[in-house]
Formats: structure tokens, sequence, C-alpha cells
């Protein structure tokens, strides 16, 4: 499907305002007004804002939308808040299948979780533009959404190319073509599609070509403390890497009942913290810093690998661009890699 862009932001407008039932429709803006850096966070729709749905991705994952900072998990609240998040993009939605996996079907349902999924209509978009940590291509990624979503938008020239990924978008794609004009795509629509992806997922690389690493990371545990102790060096374990981490879960289920009600509530814990994880007479598994950093890169490529069948890290780059360290998370990959593949 072919849609012009002014007028599915017209339409998006609506669709804000009321049309279909819907609450809300969350979009990326622009965070700063700085050309030559420019940045991006999720906020409900303003009509008189400018749309960025083809950059890379947001400041803040968009694991935020839906795991909360902190939220009461019982009891809870029917939220009837029914959403449309636009220009959600593959890195986010690559973690957001892994959550989908963690809270969904482990064995447990989070059931906060689980409702802000149900009542969620994702429309993700392509990148066209590359952040300077985006990695998504040395973690089996591309800058472009493959499935997880239920609409995907791809620009060519003043229109989207629609690509509808799942069933429950059927309900929305009919609503959109009563109120704005939709046309059928052709093949040279879609070889347009393809070209731009290509010249994107190239740039890429090229971005990232001395950062490349083997993939197999089958020996990472097998590294010396040595090794992870140089690596860790500058690590000042303020968690802000895994707070920004759009798979990161690990949480504190904290007591609040009061004399009459019973209640949970769910806030984000972090590994690189000393406090994690610790009992009741005061120990914690991993007293250093650099048993807390070694942790957080076996959980990303081999726990995660393990129990999920896929990498815990999407390439986003976030954790790099957080760290007050100025540690690149790419580095640290490819010198642990290496190291893993002489072991082995």
């Amino acid at each position: 499907m072919i849609v012009n862009k002014n007028d599915f932001h017209s339409f998006l407008k609506k669709v804000n305002n009321g049309l279909g039932n819907i609450n809300e429709v969350i979009v990326p803006y622009r965070a700063r007004s700085d050309d030559e850096n420019p940045s991006f966070h999720f906020q409900r729709f303003e009509e008189n804002k400018i749309l960025f749905l083809d950059f890379f991705r947001t400041i803040d994952p968009i694991k935020i939308l839906f795991y909360l900072f902190r939220e009461k998990v019982y009891p809870i609240k029917n939220k009837n808040l029914k959403r449309v998040i636009v220009g959600v993009k593959a890195c986010d939605l690559k973690a957001l299948h892994l959550l989908d996996k963690a809270m969904l079907q482990s064995g447990f349902v989070d059931p906060a979780y689980k409702q802000w999924r149900d009542n969620s209509l994702i429309i993700s978009s392509d990148c066209d533009y590359l952040h300077e940590t985006c990695s998504c291509n040395l973690v089996n990624g591309h800058p472009f959404p493959e499935n997880g979503f239920d609409l995907n938008l791809s620009v060519i020239g003043g229109n989207y190319f629609i690509q509808i990924g799942s069933e429950r978008s059927q309900e929305f794609v009919e609503l959109m073509k009563k109120e704005i004009t939709v046309a059928n795509s052709t093949v040279s629509d879609i070889e347009i599609v393809k070209a731009n992806r290509e010249k994107v997922f190239n740039r890429l690389i090229e971005k990232n070509n001395n950062l490349t690493h083997s993939g197999d990371f089958s020996e990472i545990r097998k590294v010396e403390h040595k090794s992870w102790e140089e690596v860790s060096e500058a690590c000042i374990g303020c968690g802000a890497c895994t707070n920004i981490c759009p798979s990161c879960y690990c949480l504190i289920l904290n007591d609040e009942s009061t004399d009459k009600d019973f209640i949970k509530v769910r806030s984000y814990d972090s590994c690189q913290w000393y406090g994690y994880a610790r009992v009741a007479g005061g120990g914690t598994p991993r007293p250093k810093m650099t048993e807390r950093f070694r942790n957080r890169y076996l959980c990303k490529f081999d726990y995660m690998y393990k129990n999920f069948g896929e990498f815990g890290c999407t390439g986003c780059g976030r954790c790099t661009e957080a760290c007050a360290a100025k540690i690149d998370f790419r580095q640290v990959v490819k010198n642990v890699s290496s190291v893993a593949q002489e072991v082995n």
C-alpha cells in the first residue's frame, strides 16, 4: 500500500482525537534542536509538531512504554487504554520479542506487561539515518524491521510504503482507507524500498567495519578475569547501561501492602549495582565491579542465547551513548570475543 505522508499524518491526528475508539497516538519527536546531533523521544501526538519517523531509534527504548520504571503489578487496574505507537525501530522490535519470551512465554505471565502489549498497535519504520552508536549489523540485525510489527512504514519520496505485519492491523487499515487515499503499491515501489534498505545497511557495515567480531560467543565464559578487569577498568557501576537497554528486565518486587490492601510494585533493578541479588544476611554474589561488568556481557551473549535462542543485544547502541565512563560496548564485545577465540 502507498499513502501520502501528509495524509497519513492527518489521519494520525484524527486517530489521536478518538477516531476508531483509540485513546492516543505516540510518535517520535525531536528532543533537541541540534541539527548536527539530532535526538528523538516518544511522546503523545501533538498537532503542530513535526514527525520524525524515518530517522534512527529514540533516546529511550520502546521498553519504557511496556515495562515501566515503576509499576503496580498487583492488583492490576484495567487501563482501558487503546493506543498506537508509531516509528518503532527494528532494534526495539527485537528487544520486545525477547521481552515477550521472558514476560509472556516462560511459564509466568507479567499481567501489567501483557495489558500494555494487548492494547498497543505497533507501526514501525525503516531507519534512513544512523546514530553514531548504531550497530545492529554486528548482532545479526538490520536497520529495517523484518517482523514483530503490525504495520511498517518505508519512505518513498513524499509517500509511505506500508507493509502489513499482523492480522490485528486489518481493522486499523480499513479505518485508514475510509479516511485517506490508499493506493496499491507496484513492483517499482518494492524495488525502491529494497534499494534504500541496502544503501543504509551498507553504510552501517562501513561505519562498524573496525568493530566486527566472530559472532561466536560459545567460549565467552572461559575468558580469564584479567581480560575483564582490563575492559571494565573505567566502569563506575552507575547502571545506566542496564536501565537504557531495551532488553534488560531485572526487577525488584516491593511489598507495599497496607492494613487493608495487598499491593505489589515492580521497579527496575540493575546487575551493575553492588546490592543486586544481595541476600538477607548482606552477602552479594558479585562484590567486585569487574564481576558485575562481566555478568552483563555474559547475560547478553550467553545466558539469553541459551534461554531464548537469541542474543540479548539488539545493537541499538544506547548503552554506549549513556555510559558515563565512555565505554564503547562494541569495542568490549570485540576485545572479549577475540580473547574467547584464542581460548577456544
